[in-house]
This record gives C-alpha cells, sequence and structure tokens, in this order.
C-alpha cells in the first residue's frame, strides 16, 4: 500500500433539463393557414413557424393608415389658420379668443395625428405577429397547431416548443449530511475542498456507460428542501450527440474533495460488517492477521481507506479460498491494481 492524493467520488441521482426552453405562442388571433417547420428540427431564432390568416390584420393597417392621413391633413388645415389669424390678431382685426381657438384646434389636431400614428404602428405590429418565429434557436418539439386550427392572443395558444440541447443542465440532490461532512473535510489540513469551477462532473447513461464529455459544477443551492435534508445542484454538460434529453434520468459522479494520504484498495479484499471494516494484511512472517480500518468512500471499483494502514503493508485482495488454514503462513504474489496489494498463495507449510 502506498499513500497517495485521491478525490472523494460519489454518485448521485440527476434528472436533465434544456440550457433554454422557449414555448411558440400565439400574440394575436386567427386561423393557422400554414406550418413551416418540420417537427424535430433544428430552428434557429427568427425563423418562421406558422402563418395565421392575415387578412383581418392587414385591413385594419390599412384602416389605421387612412385616419392618419385624414388626421395629417386636418393638422396642416390647422397649421394655416394659425398662420393666417397670428398678423390678424396682431392687427386687431381678429380677436385674442380666435386666435386661441386656432391655436387649441393646433394642438388638438397634432394629438389626433400622432394617435393615428399609434394606430398604424399598433396594426403594422399585429400584421408581423400573423407570422409566428422562433423565439430562440434550438430544436423544435412536436407541432401542438396543425393547419386549419383556431388561435387567440387571449388564452396564449401554445402552438410548439423549442428546446437548447447541444448543452443541458443536470440538477442533482445531495443530502446536508454529506455536504456538511465535505466542509468539514476543507478544514483539514490533509484535505482540499475543490472550488466549483474545477469540479469535473460525469454523467452516467441508463446502461451504465458513461458520457465521453465532461461537464462542470455551476453552483450549489443555499438553502436545503425542509422534506427531504437534500441540497440541490447543477451542472453544465455538453451535448453535441444528442444523446441527453430532457427529463431523463442519469447518475452523476463528481469529486468535491480531495483526499491527501489515502490507500485505494480493491473493493473485494474489504469485508464489511456491522461490525466494521476489515482487511488482510500479511505480517513480516508472511502470515495474514485481520486489521481493522476505516473506510471513507469509493473511487470506481476501489474503496478509498483513510486509515488502519501504513505505507508499504501487504493487504490480500484475492485467494481467499486458498487460505485453508487460518493464521498459517502464505506467499504472497504481487496482484495488479492500484497499489502494492497481494494474492494469497499458500506456503510449502501451509499446503502440509
Amino acid at each position: 500500500m502506498q499513500p497517495a492524493a485521491v478525490a472523494l467520488q460519489q454518485e448521485l441521482p440527476g434528472r436533465v433539463e434544456a440550457l433554454r426552453t422557449a414555448q411558440v405562442r400565439a400574440r394575436v388571433s386567427g386561423v393557422v393557414v400554414q406550418r413551416l417547420f418540420q417537427e424535430g428540427s433544428d430552428v434557429r431564432a427568427g425563423q418562421p413557424l406558422y402563418r395565421i390568416d392575415a387578412a383581418p390584420y392587414q385591413a385594419a393597417l390599412d384602416s389605421a393608415q387612412a385616419t392618419l392621413q385624414r388626421a395629417e391633413a386636418v393638422l396642416a388645415q390647422a397649421r394655416q389658420t394659425l398662420q393666417r389669424y397670428e398678423p390678424l390678431a396682431d392687427s386687431k382685426v381678429i380677436s385674442q379668443q380666435d386666435l386661441s381657438n386656432a391655436r387649441s384646434a393646433q394642438r388638438m389636431a397634432e394629438a389626433e395625428a400622432a394617435a393615428a400614428r399609434a394606430a398604424v404602428q399598433t396594426a403594422r405590429i399585429n400584421l408581423g405577429y400573423a407570422s409566428v418565429v422562433a423565439p430562440i434557436s434550438g430544436r423544435i418539439g412536436r407541432a401542438l397547431v396543425s393547419e386549419g386550427g383556431l388561435v387567440t392572443a387571449a388564452e396564449a395558444t401554445p402552438m410548439a416548443l423549442i428546446q437548447q440541447v447541444s448543452s443541458v443542465y443536470v440538477n442533482f440532490t445531495q443530502s446536508s449530511a454529506e455536504l456538511l461532512r465535505l466542509r468539514r473535510l476543507a478544514a483539514d489540513n490533509a484535505r482540499q475542498r475543490m472550488p466549483s469551477d474545477a469540479v469535473a462532473v460525469r454523467i452516467v447513461l441508463d446502461d451504465g456507460t458513461e458520457l465521453p464529455q465532461t461537464g462542470r459544477l455551476l453552483f450549489s443551492d443555499i438553502s436545503v428542501d425542509p422534506g427531504s435534508a437534500q441540497v440541490t445542484l447543477r451542472a453544465e454538460v455538453p451535448n453535441p450527440q444528442g444523446l441527453l434529453l430532457p427529463g431523463q434520468y442519469v447518475r452523476v459522479r463528481l469529486a468535491q474533495a480531495t483526499l491527501g494520504g489515502a490507500m485505494l484498495l480493491p473493493q473485494q479484499a474489504v469485508r464489511r460488517s456491522g461490525g466494521g471494516d476489515t482487511v488482510l494484511v500479511v505480517a513480516q512472517d508472511n502470515k495474514p492477521v485481520t486489521r481493522r480500518v476505516q473506510v471513507s468512500g469509493s473511487q470506481g471499483a476501489n474503496w478509498v481507506v483513510t486509515s488502519g494502514l501504513q505505507p508499504g503493508e501487504r493487504v490480500v485482495v484475492d485467494g481467499f479460498q486458498k487460505m485453508q488454514v487460518p493464521g498459517a503462513p502464505v506467499t504472497p504474489v504481487p496482484a495488479a491494481g492500484p497499489a502494492s496489494a497481494a494474492t494469497a498463495v499458500p506456503s510449502a507449510p501451509a499446503s502440509r
């Protein structure tokens, strides 16, 4: 056994969430006359998706423009009247009351023209809403409205859903007790808490395989769910192949602390029971003795042992069935693994 810096890994349940989600909704009422996208395809922001019957809104725009022209004509007439009245009022040909009425008429005409211009702008906006466009870029799902369907602005009818899945969020939870344990590890000089931007997140899919891309931990929530005593964490994971889908259940592997001076031991070498964890250590006289150890976590197929073993000691990881006589000397054979473990082979005296 040799000590090394070991990252304390955890495997937690998580759910996939789209990086950005936007609902495509109707902003004007009318009948859908055309669908312009293919379901399940990638769309870009601003791309037309539906066409709503625009005839009523074109007519409303034409009416608003006509009203604007009439208001501008009235305004021009009011200005000309005021221009004629001002020199006449100076010459006392007309009364000051007539001049005040002319000025008021001009201001009213200006207000009517401004309202007409706003009505034209509103009608033009509504006409533009007859073409429903994608609010964001991403992958669009199934069409929720078909040609001939009636959509209304009052109910904000949903027409489709767009989600960005080139990168996704993975939301997962961690018990507050485990989070407290990791923070206590950070207070120990031999153990260092890893900064959130340095925490690598690995995703395990439903079939047990690990996603090739590595994610990064974004944040840990600042409050604990009172019902489950869990803390929510979020990671961002690249998803270029589209293997992660929103709502999918995954397992999250991450290391939030580094443990200095720990030892990795294959899991089959540790006997776990209610009385504690024990291993077989090969003493100097090649006799295996039982030793109690402390296991602080796992890394892959190995246990992370934090106490109970000394550097250079040999631990039996295989060949337990060959030790027929308890306490009999064995011939240790090096075993392949992360540590200098041993396979127990009975010595000549033990075989007799």
